[in-house]
């Protein structure tokens, strides 16, 4: 049995403030500056002053996200008890590869930045993300052959991610509220993630990650998930295999929180920014204590919370 999670949240919740609580950790100067030279200033002044719609660019999103997962690992990491099971949403799932040991931050920003360039050099028309709630897989799959979307990625069996064209979005959204959904939202998200339209993008990041430096063998410790099929990596290159492929393909994150569950989970840290897969966590294990840095008032806290034992 593991205890204990670790998870690494995606793009969309960026804010202003996502920093601020680990913006004077010591540890984290590292990660910060590491992030700066890949986003041209400090990525806390970045958030700080720049607009809403700059912070969600893809590139930047992608930086930002791996920025806070692995300057709250910086602070928090090396006083958790092993082993530990370890999951990354979406571009969360290249910062869980450095919470895991596979990769450094700064490994881990630069491959986050190649990996938004490749994304965007092959998104040729408005594209993105929407949520659709309240419709199950079998009723909303059909909708999306119709309409030329894919599903993205499953939180839920009827909490479900759509990915394509903007175009093909907006009739899917229409689609499936005629269809019964209780709710469809646009994502702050500019490419259509974990879609086959992303085809060539998940081969471009493969070369990258080929070339970028890691272990041959997987660490000990460390249970890592796969986010395609939330399946344990036993094997480094597979698991690069499976870390590129998941631009293309759907992501099943319904399946790393059954992993967690039986794994015997009663733990669970979110790294950040904001909360969402806590909230997801807490409706599929409500008896884990489940938090994410997000949701404290103070590092000290949230540190004091992470490794009590």
């Amino acid at each position: 049995m593991i205890s204990t999670a670790i998870l690494c949240s995606g793009q969309g919740a960026q804010n202003a403030g996502m920093f601020d609580l680990l913006a004077d950790a010591a540890e984290a100067e590292p990660v910060f500056s590491a992030a700066k030279q890949l986003l041209g200033q400090d990525p806390r002044d970045f958030v700080r002053h720049a607009t809403d719609e700059a912070i969600h660019l893809d590139k930047a999103g992608q930086i930002l996200c791996c920025t806070q997962a692995m300057a709250a690992w910086s602070v928090i990491g090396s006083a958790l008890q092993r082993p530990l099971l370890v999951a990354g949403y979406s571009i969360g799932e290249l910062a869980a590869w450095g919470v895991a040991g596979l990769l450094d931050a700064e490994g881990v920003l630069k491959l986050a930045a190649q990996r938004a360039s490749a994304m965007d050099e092959v998104t040729a028309e408005p594209s993105g993300l929407a949520a659709i709630r309240g419709l199950a897989l079998p009723a909303l799959r059909p909708i999306c052959e119709a309409r030329g979307a894919y599903i993205a990625i499953i939180n839920a069996f009827d909490q479900i991610l759509v990915g394509g064209t903007k175009a093909a979005l907006d009739k899917v959204m229409e689609d499936a509220v005629a269809s019964g959904a209780a709710r469809t939202t646009m994502l702050p998200v500019a490419v259509a993630s974990h879609t086959p339209l992303l085809t060539k993008a998940s081969a471009a990041f493969r070369q990258e990650l080929n070339e970028a430096p890691m272990p041959v063998e997987m660490p000990t410790g460390i249970r890592l998930l796969s986010g395609t099929d939330g399946a344990p990596i036993f094997d480094v290159r597979s698991g690069a295999d499976k870390l590129a492929r998941q631009i293309m393909q759907t992501v099943d994150w319904a399946a790393c929180m059954d992993t967690c569950r039986a794994a015997g989970v009663i733990k669970i840290i979110e790294l950040g920014p904001g909360a969402p897969l806590t909230r997801l966590m807490r409706d599929s294990i409500p008896e884990a204590d489940a938090h994410s840095l997000a949701e404290f008032r103070s590092l000290d806290g949230f540190v004091r919370w992470a490794t009590k034992v």
